[in-house]
């Protein structure tokens, strides 16, 4: 019987990341007017079981110098996004925002970059 609970506690967890997601995803591109944030993409939310702290992970296409503006931008800008959440989403906390590049993207990138000139040497031969 434990199992299950666990099992539906972790769902709703994802559920709330997800909605968290969504909403700010949304927020960001409607009403946030800091020019250092502009187009960014929400990659995932990760919550705390006490729903206390949420980790919003983003990904964005510009280059490396812009990301600590984007990133200081987003937590410059955290207070007003928890506080337009709120209005959005209704949980029993509403999480403290934090913040991180997700990086996985471009090394994803620049991974086929490497495997694709791998294979243009290897055909080469």
């Amino acid at each position: 019987m434990a199992t299950r609970h666990q099992n539906r506690g972790f769902g709703r967890s994802e559920r709330v990341a997800e909605q968290i997601r969504r909403d700010l995803a949304e927020i960001i591109r409607s009403e946030l007017k800091d020019p250092r944030v502009g187009m960014i993409s929400l990659t995932a939310v990760e919550v705390t079981p006490d729903y206390a702290h949420a980790t919003v992970y983003f990904t964005s296409m510009t280059d490396q110098s812009e990301l600590a503006g984007i990133e200081k931008g987003l937590k410059r800008a955290s207070g007003f996004l928890r506080a337009e959440l709120g209005k959005r989403i209704r949980i029993h906390q509403l999480p403290e925002l934090h913040f991180r590049f997700d990086s996985s993207l471009t090394r994803g990138i620049e991974l086929t970059r490497l495997i694709d000139a791998a294979n243009a040497t290897r055909a080469g031969d």
